[in-house]
């Protein structure tokens, strides 16, 4: 785990939320806010030097560690308290559903890319009739030719230098390479972190 200005985390004011501060857990790759808690300073310590996500239940008055019971644990990339230092944003790689329901967030409003994920996701477990994704899926022939055509359709737009058909074709070949990774048996998720380890360090 790395703590992103962990000066700000210790100095996390407390007092404004009668003890505590709201924790807002969000997928370190996709973006997708996952849940909201609250934290007192001994789950912000226990959080810290666990790795996992750790939270101060307000109906309990009790420390608990998300998942100890589900195995649906949160671990911890880095840690973030707001320009006010009276809130913190987790970024998280979840271990399963995060919601109690057995959702995947507690508030269902994926990004973009997430939901995406989704989609291909669903599409790939029960594939239905007239589904263009499924068929992509069952014929490796059809999808690798999509995607040398997307790719050659992007840079013809690049090249005529129209921005609302690049921005189409991008997409286009965005969706095309994420059928095709998961096909592969790579999941979206782990195309995104692939992406986030080339960003400059968050530390």
């Amino acid at each position: 785990m790395s703590t992103v200005a962990a000066d700000a985390i210790e100095r996390l004011d407390f007092d404004k939320g009668g003890g505590l501060v709201p924790v807002v857990a969000q997928h370190a790759f996709t973006g997708e806010v996952l849940m909201l808690g609250y934290a007192d300073r001994e789950a912000i310590r226990r959080s810290r030097e666990s790795g996992e996500l750790w939270f101060h239940s307000r109906t309990r008055h009790a420390l608990w560690r998300k998942g100890e019971t589900s195995g649906n644990t949160l671990r911890i990339v880095s840690l973030h308290a707001d320009c006010d230092a009276d809130a913190v944003l987790s970024r998280v790689i979840p271990a399963g559903p995060t919601c109690h329901t057995g959702s995947w967030s507690c508030f269902d409003a994926p990004p973009t890319l997430a939901a995406l994920e989704h989609v291909l996701e669903a599409r790939a477990a029960e594939p239905p009739a007239g589904s263009y994704t499924a068929r992509l899926l069952a014929d490796r022939n059809l999808r690798l030719k999509k995607l040398g055509e997307e790719a050659t359709e992007l840079a013809l737009a690049c090249a005529d230098e129209q921005p609302e058909r690049v921005a189409e074709e991008a997409a286009d070949l965005i969706y095309h390479t994420l059928v095709a990774a998961l096909a592969a048996g790579v999941a979206p998720a782990a195309v995104l972190a692939a992406l986030e380890r080339r960003l400059p360090s968050r530390t």
